[in-house]
């Protein structure tokens, strides 16, 4: 009787399948969150170069903290709930002392939603402005594969940080 059990070669492709199938799960669940995640940086780099080159050209204009928000949030489409989750930081700095610029960035927090703005100044002309973004988001797939690794920031979520650094021209 056992021997024909061990013969039998009836399930083999049963075993295979639930044996391979959920790897095969991981890594595609895994490759759908990083290429959403993917996107949605470079669309807010992208959204972040735009407004710059607007605030750098129109020194006339000093826009403020909304309006660049806006801005940003116009310009990154695929970013969800943009205007509560984008937080900004634009801060004067000098070429030769970095003492007042934080290295960590400055997220929204979830518990916290009316917390003020970090730091936030206009520039003059001639001066090295530094403008970081940070848009928090949740996980397609928080328990699986890389949204399972992502680090987490307020909420569960995980933060896109993006930093660009320019010079206010003169008018």
């Amino acid at each position: 009787m056992f021997r024909a059990f061990r013969r039998n070669e009836d399930g083999t492709a049963s075993v295979e399948f639930v044996l391979v199938f959920p790897a095969f799960m991981i890594l595609f669940v895994s490759a759908f969150e990083l290429g959403l995640m993917m996107t949605r940086h470079a669309m807010l780099e992208r959204a972040l170069d735009m407004t710059i080159r607007e605030i750098r050209l129109n020194t006339a204009v000093n826009a403020n903290h909304e309006q660049i928000k806006r801005m940003i949030c116009n310009g990154a489409g695929i970013i969800p709930n943009c205007m509560d989750s984008l937080k900004l930081e634009m801060i004067v700095l000098d070429p030769r002392d970095w003492t007042n610029f934080a290295r960590r960035a400055d997220c929204v927090d979830v518990d916290r939603p009316f917390a003020p703005v970090r730091n936030f100044e206009n520039g003059q002309q001639n001066q090295l402005m530094i403008l970081r973004a940070c848009s928090l988001f949740s996980p397609i797939f928080p328990t699986t594969g890389i949204g399972y690794h992502i680090p987490r920031q307020s909420g569960d979520q995980y933060a896109l940080i993006s930093l660009s650094a320019f010079v206010m021209e003169p008018l």
